[in-house]
């Protein structure tokens, strides 16, 4: 592409959705040295964000991973915003709102308007079709997904996923984008669940119906999968911290797209969202969080 944008012009990126993914993508980025347009609706949300990014730095300074100077140049380089306009001067945008395809299609259908033609606009979803976002953006050659893993400063891994349309071009800038925020990066297909979350979520469904079935506790199906299989992490534990209305919108949509059985989320999945047990983000999931986690009862 003659002429294209490369890694070196992007100055400016966009993140669209100040919760917990949205603002660990925005900590990754101005750590790295772009300036971060944070976009959400509410002033709280905002102000929630810029605490809790705040509160990332200064443990990656705590851990050396970052020096003093740095926390501070980082946190300035992010601008909480209220409103899309000013995304026309970013180069790349992210989004990174709720697990629900309507809201996200019409989110693109936005971005496609409001951003500059030249501009990439990618998704942070973990199973939602990048095709149809593309389509909806009108720009579709230049939608691609960069899914990060939660939470963001930590994890290592971002999926870059090419659909069906996405330009050559689209995925390098993608590629070169991630690596340069100090991740790795992997390419996959525009498929339901991409790598991680087609493998993961049937294995963290199964674990709730252990727990529904009573084959054990919460606490012995996690610890038979830290001890047993070397997992860092049980699979209800962090269950708990995806968010299990996460966890239950990626089920459903591996569910309808594949069209197999073995996808059908768990029934004690569904009712302890339905209760609002959402996981650590509201305190309760199938552990109790406050001064020392304590296993649920089913």
């Amino acid at each position: 592409m003659a002429g294209a944008m490369t890694i070196d012009d992007i100055r400016t990126i966009g993140v669209v959705g100040a919760g917990q993914m949205g603002r660990g993508i925005a900590q990754v980025l101005a750590t790295a040295g772009w300036n971060v347009l944070l976009v959400d609706v509410t002033e709280e949300a905002l102000e929630a964000a810029i605490r809790k990014i705040w509160e990332g730095v200064k443990k990656a300074v705590e851990k050396g991973a970052l020096r003093g100077d740095q926390a501070g140049s980082a946190m300035a380089l992010i601008h909480p915003l209220r409103h899309m306009e000013r995304l026309r001067e970013a180069q790349v945008v992210i989004e990174a709102i709720p697990e629900e395809p309507g809201m996200k299609r019409a989110l693109f259908a936005q971005l496609g308007q409001v951003c500059a033609p030249s501009t990439v606009l990618a998704s942070n979803t973990s199973s939602i079709s990048i095709a149809s976002l593309g389509m909806a953006s009108g720009r579709p050659d230049r939608v691609v997904g960069i899914h990060f893993m939660n939470p963001v400063p930590v994890m290592r891994l971002v999926e870059v996923v090419r659909a069906v349309e996405t330009s050559e071009y689209t995925v390098q800038l993608a590629l070169d984008l991630v690596r340069r925020a100090g991740k790795t990066a992997v390419v996959c297909k525009d498929f339901p669940g991409f790598i991680v979350n087609r493998v993961l979520i049937p294995m963290i469904n199964e674990a709730i119906f252990a727990l529904e079935d009573g084959v054990a506790s919460a606490d012995a199906i996690d610890l038979a999968m830290v001890e047993g299989t070397n997992h860092p992490m049980g699979p209800l534990a962090l269950a708990d911290r995806i968010g299990l209305d996460t966890v239950l919108a990626i089920c459903e949509v591996l569910h309808q797209d594949l069209g197999d059985p073995k996808f059908r989320p768990c029934p004690l999945l569904r009712k302890y969202v339905e209760a609002g047990w959402l996981g650590r983000k509201s305190g309760h999931g199938f552990y109790l969080y406050g001064d020392r986690p304590v296993a649920n009862v089913t």
